[in-house]
Parts: structure tokens; sequence; C-alpha cells
């Protein structure tokens, strides 16, 4: 299995009303560090998983929906709790989605989204593309 991955930071307003998350129940900013990884079972005819610049273009333009904005406003998020967790598979599956329809997207085997809220604590989605 051949991997990229393609890091970019993005910073967010959110908050978390259940009474588990203490502190963050409060509306609270947060900066991740996203790492998109994406995952290939052969490397292309062009020896890569996948063009680092359009694969950090693809990343940018979901980044930018969420860039500098309050979750607990955003339609995506409506009803939803945007954790850390959710974030991460909210990222995976608009990425695998802006994908889906080119030659390299459909070759993919999973993309797996990390978000780093500081050097201690992470969180991982994979997204299982093989199916």
């Amino acid at each position: 299995m051949f991997s990229l991955t393609i890091r970019r930071h993005f910073m967010i307003a959110h908050s978390l009303p259940r009474e588990v998350f203490g502190p963050a129940q409060a509306l609270h900013g947060a900066t991740f560090v996203a790492e998109v990884t994406f995952r290939r079972r052969a490397l292309s005819k062009d020896a890569i998983v996948l063009d680092i610049g359009a694969a950090g273009g693809i990343i940018e333009a979901v980044l930018a929906g969420l860039n500098y904005k309050n979750l607990d406003e955003h339609p995506d998020f409506a009803g939803k709790l945007s954790t850390t967790e959710a974030l991460a598979e909210y990222i995976a599956q608009t990425v695998a989605g802006k994908l889906k329809d080119s030659d390299d997207g459909r070759e993919l085997a999973g993309i797996d989204v990390t978000l780093r809220e500081n050097p201690d604590a992470w969180a991982t989605y994979a997204l299982d593309l093989s199916a």
C-alpha cells in the first residue's frame, strides 16, 4: 500500500453543549493541523499516489469552508456535535466526494484524516474506499 500525506492548518469556533465536554461546552476556538493521507494499492501510470499540488488544492478547498467559521452556525453541522472526531470524518467524506469522479480518485483505497489539536492530542478517521 502506498500513501501520500498533505498537511494544512485551519481554525474554527464551536461549542460542545454536553456536560461531558466540561469547559468546552461554551463557545471557544480551536486550531487544527489537518493531515490528509491518500492510500492506494498500486501507483498510477505516473508512479504517484496522487498529484501533490492537486491533492493540496482539494484539501485547501474543503478546509476553506471551515476555516474561521463558527461551526455552531455551519449548515453541515446543524444538530450535530463538531467534535474533533466528527470533523475528521466530515473532512474525509468531503475530500472523497471531490475525488470520486476523477481517474485518480477511483483508484484510491482510502483516505485518512488526522486532526491534531496540540502535540499531545489528536483524532483520526479512516475512510475505506475499496468497497
